[in-house]
């Protein structure tokens, strides 16, 4: 697809396959590439899928501060832009709580939602917080540096994600990732959650020392009729520590 203008910025977003809408959204730092690209192609052989680069990330514009409302704003954006009434949201981590946004302010308009390694609040972001109870560790590395050194924390098995450490690389600068972590810190919304409509799964990875399984099975229970999957042998990054089982819990979810 490419870029298209949405609330004033140029927005990267790239759609495959044919079918009902599933807006794909991924997590701090990344983009749709890095982060859905194993998810995409299976997923488009029944969905249209529709992957965005969030504002801030990837190939999409970067303006110096930005809110998670724009976020959600967004993707309501996109929504319009294709002539989509009501879609399907699968949101990653930051994903995951611009998909719950989206769900509360605007509930008619979403389908089913999977919230996957999400939390309902937070005074920071996960990986400021992981930062700071880390800071002495990490003194003077680069982003990426930090990130590879910390995996450890994030993941089940930090071996075999060694080959996947392009997942944990970001492009953006220092400046750019501070914005976009401002954007998702202090936000709460364990009073609006039950608003949302939409059935909805959360999927936590047990191991997981970003956003815990106990601040998935929360979010979980604070909407109404939602599933609790909890990934036993997955940290932050299920959809590559356990990819079959994630598609798996995924698809069972949205074709039934």
């Amino acid at each position: 697809m490419g870029l298209i203008k949405i609330n004033g910025i140029q927005l990267y977003v790239d759609v495959q396959g044919t079918g009902y809408p599933i807006i794909l959204i991924h997590g701090i730092g990344g983009d749709h590439q890095s982060h859905f690209g194993t998810l995409i192609k299976p997923l488009s052989k029944n969905f249209k899928t529709i992957a965005l680069d969030c504002r801030g990330h990837g190939q999409s514009d970067k303006p110096l501060q930005y809110t998670l409302e724009d976020h959600a704003n967004d993707i309501l954006g996109i929504m319009d832009y294709f002539g989509i009434e009501k879609t399907y949201l699968l949101g990653v981590s930051m994903g995951s709580y611009i998909a719950q946004l989206v769900a509360i302010t605007s509930p008619d308009r979403i389908n089913k939602l999977v919230l996957t390694v999400t939390k309902s609040n937070g005074i920071t972001s996960s990986l400021g917080r992981l930062f700071k109870e880390h800071e002495t560790e990490i003194k003077g590395l680069d982003l990426n540096s930090i990130l590879a050194k910390l995996l450890k924390y994030i993941v089940y098995d930090p071996e075999p994600m060694q080959k996947h450490l392009e997942l944990f690389k970001t492009t953006l600068s220092p400046e750019q990732f501070h914005v976009a972590n401002k954007a998702i810190a202090g936000f709460d919304f364990r009073k609006e959650l039950s608003k949302i409509k939409a059935k909805t799964i959360v999927i936590s990875g047990k191991y997981d020392g970003l956003n815990f399984p106990a601040e998935g099975k929360e979010v979980a229970s604070l909407i109404k009729d939602a599933t609790f999957v909890e990934m036993q042998y997955s940290g932050h990054i299920p959809l590559l520590e356990e990819p079959a089982t994630y598609l798996n819990i995924v698809e069972q979810f949205l074709l039934k």
